[in-house]
Order: structure tokens, then C-alpha cells, then sequence
């Protein structure tokens, strides 16, 4: 049995007094599971510890900045692998790997760019098709030149990395 020196006020009867029954670390390792009872009235209850972040800001491309919102970022991952083989707990890996790097590399604001190239190069890991269709958003390709471009640059990039040549077939 576990004994914890903070505690958490009982969610059914509000006392402070409660002990911890279990502690686990996420599978990520990003948060700690606690399982709890209130010592006043027996209610079991669970709480999760994580990491307190500052707060990123972006700085979007007309100057004005907001708080970085993650659903953005999974939502246009999200929109770019519809229909394509590629798993919602891998694009929550790839959005909490996008968002380790930016606050790993920067204090408080980050620019809209910067997200965005993160996310063409985790789309480029991911999916090659989901890739382009991200890039063709992102950079507002108007034509079906742009589209071609993008792909024999994606077949050149591939050719020179071994792991990706799979993907590829040549005719």
C-alpha cells in the first residue's frame, strides 16, 4: 500500500484526508495514474499527475498570436490521413512528439512555420500520400504542376533514404 504526502479533496464527500492505493506511469511516460480512497468516506477515485508546460504561443503569419492549440495541429493530421492506413494513436504520437520539440527548442512563442514544417516532416514519416495532401493545403498549390513537383521531389528525397525506397515501385 502506497501513502501519498499530497492530497486530493474526495470528489463525493470533499475531505482532504485520502491515501493512495496505486501508482503507475502512463505508457507514454508522460503522466502518473494514482487510484485513491477518501479515508473519510471510502470513495475510490483516480487522479493523473503530469508535466505542467509553459505555454507556447504561435505566431501566426499575419502577427498575431494565440495559445497553440493541439487539436489543430491533430485535426490537420487527422483531415490528411482520411482514408489512409495510418492509426489515431499514431497521429497522437506524432502530435505529442511535434509539441515535445517545440517546447524543447523554444520559451514562449513559436511561429506557425515552424509547426507546420514539423508536421510535413511527421507526415512524411507516416504516410507519402498524406504528406502531399498536407503540403498542397499548406503551401496552396492552384495547379496540377505544383502537385507533380511535390511528388518527384518526395520520389528524389526517398531515393536517397534506403527506408523509404519501399515505398516507391519502379515501372
Amino acid at each position: 500500500m502506497f501513502t501519498d504526502f499530497i492530497t486530493m479533496r474526495c470528489v463525493n464527500c470533499g475531505s482532504l484526508k485520502d491515501k493512495v492505493l496505486d501508482s503507475r506511469s502512463s505508457k507514454d511516460g508522460t503522466s502518473i495514474r494514482r487510484r485513491r480512497e477518501c479515508l473519510a468516506c471510502g470513495y475510490r477515485y483516480t487522479t493523473y499527475e503530469q508535466i505542467e508546460r509553459t505555454e507556447l504561443r504561435v505566431i501566426k503569419r499575419d502577427g498575431t498570436r494565440e495559445s497553440i492549440n493541439r487539436e489543430k495541429i491533430m485535426n490537420g493530421l487527422a483531415k490528411a490521413c482520411e482514408k489512409r492506413p495510418v492509426a489515431m494513436d499514431r497521429l497522437d504520437r506524432a502530435v505529442e512528439e511535434i509539441l515535445s520539440e517545440l517546447h524543447k527548442d523554444h520559451h514562449s512563442e513559436v511561429p506557425s512555420s515552424l509547426i507546420g514544417s514539423k508536421v510535413m516532416d511527421k507526415l512524411y514519416q507516416i504516410d507519402p500520400v498524406a504528406y502531399v495532401r498536407y503540403v498542397s493545403v499548406y503551401r496552396q498549390f492552384e495547379d496540377v504542376n505544383e502537385f507533380i513537383g511535390e511528388i518527384q521531389a518526395l520520389a528524389r528525397r526517398a531515393a536517397r533514404d534506403p527506408y523509404q525506397r519501399r515505398l516507391f515501385k519502379d515501372n
